[in-house]
């Protein structure tokens, strides 16, 4: 899966909706979830969310379920491995990773914190 950054406001809004579905679906039930344009305020053209699942589907984000008619879409991944995959691009970039764990450590809540201890030691 590519980075978030490679991503277009429709695109998200579109595996927005498919992470929070859990069910695939079709081009026109993602068209009657998605927000209205702007200005008009009509509902996206069937062929704009064709063009953006299409796109998707190339940069790995969705798959295309082709056993019926119309297709169904669904997210190759969860939300939450998506934003593990993102975490893992940005720490990759780095030229320092250590000093990137440690302001990301140095950031997060006591909470967060002892999750992150807990998942280490397990």
């Amino acid at each position: 899966m590519h980075r978030a950054t490679s991503l277009g406001e429709l695109e998200r809004s579109v595996m927005e909706i498919l992470w929070q579905s859990g069910t695939p679906l079709s081009a026109y039930d993602l068209q009657d979830r998605l927000p209205a344009t702007a200005g008009g305020g009509r509902p996206r053209a069937a062929t704009t969310v064709l063009t953006v699942l299409s796109r998707l589907e190339r940069k790995g984000f969705v798959r295309r379920e082709r056993s019926s008619r119309p297709h169904r879409y669904r997210a190759a991944a969860s939300r939450e491995e998506h934003m593990a995959d993102l975490m893992h691009d940005v720490l990759g970039e780095a030229q320092d990773r250590a000093a990137v764990l440690a302001r990301f450590v140095g950031r997060v809540s006591s909470e967060e914190a002892e999750t992150l201890r807990r998942l280490l030691d397990g």
